[in-house]
């Protein structure tokens, strides 16, 4: 079935024992992956998870079926998260969506596959799934996806504030609900005893990293200051904040930079490209030292590492910073080369 927003997030909570699939298609893999997470507390903090992944669902369909029928080795509460999953996923669910009987409900994230593809139609005809395109919401649609995931927190969150969340996440769903959950934790707040939460609440909590502090790393990155970048870093080490909000500010600098190289590479002229941009006189120093360092191959490559490090930032959890860190110093190493 095709499920909207409601009723995915209220299956999730409280799982049917006739649901066995749901399925976590479109761009926005952050949002799939909050929405997986929340399957797992459904279930109980002693709950068991198994992770698979298409690769392995390619080489061995029948091994979906397998632990959707397994019993849990502790007679705990199970599921299956399938991550990374495309096309080749199809046989392995379409033999899960035909068991007799399965036990243990599984959540396929599949950034890949489209609305339209062979896996979708299969879990949208199939009343043993549930079917939900994770897209990035606009600016608009991110302010009500902040008071939706507040009032289910019981927040009362004032606008001004569901703004800088918005901001500090950059629209990030994940981001969004970590912030609440951290919020409605500070403020002891439940549907059965909401708060109000402002910007005094943020403060408390650390809830962003300061625009300019994002800045400057992104900067230092991109420029190969690594000296620079050390020191940005540094500055951000207490800040309790997701490093997706950064990865993507980054990606948006990459993507500028290559509509002006370019730009340069017809023809036209750095201080000409620059101005067209409308690049902010503080960083048109920076801008012109990273386009005389950059080509239109080489930020390519980079863009698309910068994405490819966003995914593993949010698989991995709470080590996900490191990775992020890691990845931006490599970076700047091989543009200062």
């Amino acid at each position: 079935m095709k499920a909207s927003e409601a009723r995915l997030i209220a299956a999730l909570d409280r799982p049917p024992a006739d649901l066995r699939l749901y399925l976590l298609h479109g761009p926005d893999e952050a949002t799939a992956q909050a929405h997986a997470a929340r399957l797992g507390r459904a279930l109980g903090q002693a709950v068991e998870r198994v992770d698979l992944d298409g690769a392995t669902l390619r080489s061995d369909p029948a091994r979906l079926s397998d632990e959707a029928a397994a019993i849990s080795l502790f007679g705990e509460s199970r599921y299956i998260r399938v991550t990374s999953a495309g096309e080749e996923a199809l046989e392995a669910v379409i033999a899960l969506l035909d068991l007799a009987r399965a036990g243990n409900p599984v959540v396929v994230i599949a950034p890949s596959v489209k609305a339209t593809g062979k896996l979708v139609k299969a879990a949208v005809d199939s009343d043993r799934a549930l079917a939900f395109a994770c897209y990035p919401p606009n600016a608009r649609d991110a302010a009500a996806v902040v008071a939706e995931l507040g009032r289910a927190e019981g927040l009362r969150i004032a606008p001004t504030a569901v703004q800088r969340i918005v901001r500090a996440s950059d629209g990030d769903r994940a981001v969004m609900a970590r912030e609440i959950e951290k919020l409605a934790l500070y403020l002891d707040a439940a549907p059965d005893r909401p708060a109000d939460a402002d910007e005094e609440a943020l403060d408390a909590i650390g809830a962003d990293i300061a625009e300019g502090e994002i800045g400057d790393v992104v900067l230092a990155a991109a420029g190969g200051d690594v000296p620079a970048l050390v020191e940005a870093l540094r500055r951000m080490a207490g800040a309790d904040s997701s490093p997706i909000p950064l990865l993507r500010a980054l990606g948006r600098r990459l993507l500028s930079l290559a509509d002006m190289r370019a730009a340069i590479d017809s023809g036209e002229g750095v201080d000409q490209v620059m101005k067209r941009h409308r690049v902010f006189w503080r960083e048109e120093a920076s801008t012109a030292a990273a386009l005389r360092r950059w080509r239109a191959p080489a930020l390519a490559a980079a863009l698309a590492a910068a994405r490819r490090t966003e995914r593993e930032v949010i698989a991995a959890g709470p080590a996900g910073r490191v990775i992020m860190e890691t990845f931006l110093l490599r970076l700047a190493q091989r543009v200062a080369r």
